[in-house]
Order: C-alpha cells, then sequence, then structure tokens
C-alpha cells in the first residue's frame, strides 16, 4: 500500500531575503546535515575547489620555488641544508607566511562583497589586520613546529637545490591551500578557536622557555617581566588576545543589534566586554617589572572585578538567558570566591596556582559567553524561519 506524500513550504522572511540579497531567480536545496535542516544556495560562497580559487595558492606557491631555485645559485648554494641558519626550514617559514598572509588577506577581502557571507561583512575594517595577523601567528607556530620536528627526524640532512625547490613547493601549496580555504570559511567560531590557539601557544611557549629559570617558583606574571627569558613573547600574547576579542566582540554585537535594537543592556554587556579585553591588553603593556608593579596590579585586579561584574550581571544583560548558563556561571563566581579564600587566608594556594586557577576559570566562562551570544545569533535567524 503506498502512503501519500505531502510537500512542505519554507517560508522566508522578507528581510532575511533583503539581507541575503535574494531574487525570484535566485535557486536553493535543503540539506539534512547532523540531524538539522540547512539551507543552501546555489553558488553562495566560494570554495577551494571553484573555478579560479584553487589556481591562486598552486601558482603561488610555483613561482616562489622557481625564484628560490635561482636564489640559491645565484648565493652559489647548490646545496642546502635543512635545518640552520639560511636553510631550507627557515625559507620555508618564512615564505609560508608571506604567502599565506597575502592570500588570505586577498581571499577576505574578495568574499566581502558576498551577499551570503554575514562574518565578513560585519567585520569592521579596523578589526581586519588583528584578524589577519592571528592566522599568520598560527601558521607561523605550526611551520615552526612541523620544521622542528622534521629536523629531530632527519637530523643533517642536505638537498641540492633542485630538490629544495620542489620541498619548498610542496610545503606551499599545502600552507596557500589551508590558508585560502580558512578565508573562505572563517567566522566567529573559528575565530573564538584562534584565540584559544594564540593564548595557549603564547603562554605555552612563555613557559617552555622559562623552564631553566623556575618560574612558577615567582608568580605567573614573571613570565613577562624584564627578569624573563623573552618575556615580550607573554606580554605581546595578552596584547594580541585583547585585540582579537575586540574584534570577536564587535562582530557579534553588530550582529546581535539587528535582532535587539537600541538594547541598552547590550550596550551595557559590550562596553563591559571590550573594557575587559582592553584591561587585559593593559595587563600586558605594563609587565610585573619594579617600576611598573603597582599599575600592574591595579590593572589585574580590575580585570577580576570585571570578569565578577559580568558574572553576576550577566542575568540581567544578556538576552534569553538559560538557567543552564546562569548557574553555570554562578559556579565559575563560587569557584573563584573559593580560590580567593585558599590563597588569602588559608593559604593553601601559591600565587602562581592561584593566578593558574582564576585565569582559566575567567578566560573559559569568557570563551563560553562569547559562544553563548553566538548561539543567540543563531537562534534568532532560525527562528524566523518557518514551515
Amino acid at each position: 500500500m503506498e502512503t501519500e506524500t505531502k510537500d512542505l513550504h519554507l517560508t522566508i522572511p522578507a528581510e532575511i531575503g533583503e539581507q541575503l540579497q535574494l531574487k525570484d531567480q535566485t535557486s536553493a536545496k535543503l540539506i539534512v546535515r547532523r540531524g538539522r535542516l540547512v539551507i543552501q544556495f546555489e553558488e553562495s560562497r566560494l570554495t577551494i575547489f571553484q573555478k579560479g580559487v584553487l589556481a591562486w595558492p598552486v601558482v603561488m606557491a610555483l613561482l616562489v620555488s622557481i625564484g628560490y631555485y635561482f636564489f640559491c645559485g645565484w648565493q652559489h648554494n647548490n646545496y642546502v641544508k635543512l635545518t640552520g641558519d639560511y636553510s631550507l626550514a627557515t625559507s620555508i617559514i618564512i615564505v609560508g607566511v608571506i604567502m599565506g598572509i597575502l592570500l588570505f588577506a586577498g581571499f577576505f577581502i574578495r568574499d566581502r562583497h558576498n551577499p551570503h557571507n554575514q562574518f565578513v561583512q560585519n567585520v569592521y575594517w579596523r578589526n581586519f589586520p588583528v584578524i589577519v595577523l592571528s592566522f599568520a601567528l598560527i601558521l607561523a607556530l605550526v611551520l615552526i613546529g612541523g620544521m622542528w620536528l622534521l629536523g629531530m627526524m632527519f637530523k643533517g640532512a642536505v638537498f641540492d637545490r633542485f630538490t629544495a625547490s620542489i620541498i619548498l613547493f610542496v610545503f606551499g601549496v599545502v600552507t596557500n591551500i589551508a590558508m585560502v580555504y580558512l578565508a573562505l570559511i572563517v567566522d566567529a567560531s573559528i575565530l573564538s578557536t584562534v584565540l584559544i590557539l594564540v593564548i595557549m601557544s603564547g603562554v605555552a611557549i612563555s613557559m617552555a622557555v622559562n623552564n631553566q629559570r623556575y618560574w612558577w617558583q615567582h608568580n605567573l606574571s614573571f613570565l613577562g617581566t624584564s627578569n624573563a627569558s623573552s618575556g615580550w613573547q607573554f606580554n605581546a600574547t595578552l596584547i594580541f588576545a585583547a585585540l582579537l576579542t575586540i574584534a570577536l566582540v564587535d562582530y557579534l554585537f553588530v550582529s546581535l543589534q539587528r535582532q535587539f535594537p537600541k538594547s541598552r543592556r547590550l550596550w551595557v554587556l559590550r562596553g563591559l566586554l571590550t573594557l575587559t579585553a582592553v584591561d587585559l591588553g593593559l595587563v600586558g603593556v605594563f609587565p610585573n617589572n619594579v617600576n611598573s608593579h603597582e599599575i600592574h596590579d591595579q590593572f589585574a585586579m580590575f580585570l577580576v572585578y570585571l570578569i565578577i561584574g559580568l558574572i553576576v550581571g550577566v542575568r540581567w544583560l544578556l538576552p534569553q538567558v538559560t538557567k543552564d548558563f546562569l548557574y553555570l556561571s554562578y559556579g565559575v563566581g563560587v569557584a573563584l570566591v573559593i580560590a580567593e579564600i585558599l590563597f588569602q587566608i588559608v593559604g593553601y594556594f601559591s600565587l602562581t596556582a592561584f593566578e593558574i586557577v582564576a585565569f582559566v576559570l575567567a578566560f573559559g566562562w569568557l570563551l563560553m559567553l562569547l559562544e553563548r551570544i553566538e548561539n543567540l545569533i543563531d537562534e534568532g535567524i532560525d527562528s524566523k524561519l518557518t514551515l
């Protein structure tokens, strides 16, 4: 017995149609992805395999590798070492980062005129350099780590300049395609991931560099002082993370204001988040040296007050806040208070342990708050579509 099937009609509100610049001839298809119904417009966004896209990373890598071959001949370097000064690894890192920055920035700007790419359209130009440099930093760290690993695996390896040029071409193609792909798919969630990677990698490198100086016997802020090895790396990480947070907050609240226009609560929440990011950057600008110790401590304490203020005020400042998120926020607040008691009164926590615990709790909660705001934007768009 055959069952009768009934077609369903999807209604898209006029405001969303105008926002996406839809026309009567615009074709779309419905896709079931991970249990969710997704509307995908034909040729809505560029893809890595689209005509003319893949050629850019390949051709650029080819030209650079040819130039590297003739450069080695001009320098009379018929044989190139894998690691060391003026080595193949150094060339791959420098050339890879330069090509990656150019391709990422170029395709990011190119997709700015695409009405279906809401993320790029809602990013202010003042935040553009921060986003590009963030991805360049991640690329540089990946290449440095990869070259270090290859150097350990193939210690003492030497290549003729033709083979070295081919290796440079292969790495160039891979890194170029990766940066173009990221430029085409970047959104708020990926930017949040980059923020996490910047913080984790910067702090981890600072800890590793100062391992012989027993930084944990002092405090976490010691990593940014003049007594630490390469203290500028730790401070630069805080400043860079602050700028990246400001860029992410800018994008999220520009998108959120379309759903909640003229909301004073959102303006207050945006101001507090921006002020928190600025304060984080100032902690890096004024390291815990002798001449800036007091102002460093003031900005560090003010950062704690801002986080506590956000935790307490999120119930009134964030629209449609869920009970689960409120309980989680209050749990983080209680954990911060307990950590303060264990450090100040009980004396169980050392200063280093207290700073690490407080930083992880505060930064983790801040990321969850930004993710909740992003979900609020997505939920607002989903609720306007009806079957």
